[in-house]
């Protein structure tokens, strides 16, 4: 555990992924206290010569807000539309007060077949790689506006993990609505405790993450779980925090006992 702190704590190269139902509130529209917050965080680690991906959802919640829809609709083409209008005002704002602290943003949206193990992994990899040389701060996104079923991510808890793959990360951090995993569904059970650390994705784990309850959002536990696994295969530590305090990000960073940790080591074994 020790070992895997300091690797924490000496992490340059970090990916951050916030959910919808953190960044906005249930009309949809944005919660710009914590957007402020999560962008002053990041342009503070920044500051400090890290690299940093922000993977963010909301574009779809944006959309409807943007255009007065009471719900999130159910048609692929609504969602695409949504996707396309919300993705402008959502990168609009990210732009805007990173440049206030002096950083340049870029977008990056990616759909599953870019995983090809080829060019396209390829050229991916070295986007991210010059966007980094660049000082740029790469925010991503799956690209909604085409993604069917045979291309799409289907929520953005495995897009980060696989990005923290391909930039070869020294940690992934998701910005959830909930502190972290606990043992038993929160929302349902007054005595559910929070596990501070995970190491090996067992069956216990497994049944531990339950399922969505959000309206807006496409995730849950169990594609954050589903995240850890795609970490664990590539020795990434990867952390569960509550996303409505954004500064969990530097108390990850210091070596803090935040949220749920994964550990990245063989199923089984603790201790290191």
């Amino acid at each position: 555990m020790t070992q895997t702190r300091s690797r924490i704590k000496a992490a340059e190269t970090i990916v951050v992924k916030v959910g919808t139902t953190t960044i906005t509130y249930p009309t949809g529209k944005l919660n710009l206290m914590i957007v402020e917050k999560l962008v002053r965080v990041l342009s503070d680690l920044k500051n400090q010569g890290k690299n940093v991906i922000l993977v963010t959802s909301g574009a779809i919640g944006v959309g409807r807000a943007k255009i007065g829809y009471m719900k999130r609709p159910d048609s692929i083409p609504e969602k695409q539309a949504l996707a396309a209008i919300g993705q402008v005002n959502l990168m609009y704002t990210y732009s805007k007060l990173f440049g206030e602290y002096g950083h340049l943003t870029s977008q990056v949206l990616l759909t599953k077949d870019v995983l090809d193990g080829g060019e396209r992994e390829h050229n991916a990899v070295n986007t991210f790689q010059n966007l980094f040389k660049f000082n740029s701060i790469p925010i991503v996104n799956e690209n909604d506006t085409i993604s069917i079923e045979q291309i799409q991510f289907g929520d953005n808890d495995t897009l980060s993990a696989i990005v923290a793959v391909l930039v070869k990360a020294d940690l992934l951090i998701l910005l959830s609505d909930i502190d972290g995993l606990y043992d038993k569904d929160p929302n349902g059970h007054t005595d559910a405790e929070l596990i501070h650390v995970v190491c090996g994705i067992t069956e216990e784990i497994l049944k531990a993450s339950g399922s969505s309850h959000s309206d807006l959002g496409t995730g849950g536990m169990k594609t954050k779980v589903a995240a850890a696994q795609i970490c664990h295969q590539h020795d990434i530590p990867m952390v569960i925090a509550n996303g409505d305090d954004p500064y969990n990000i530097n108390r990850v960073l210091a070596g803090e006992e935040v949220g749920t940790l994964f550990v990245p080591c063989r199923e089984g074994v603790i201790n290191e």
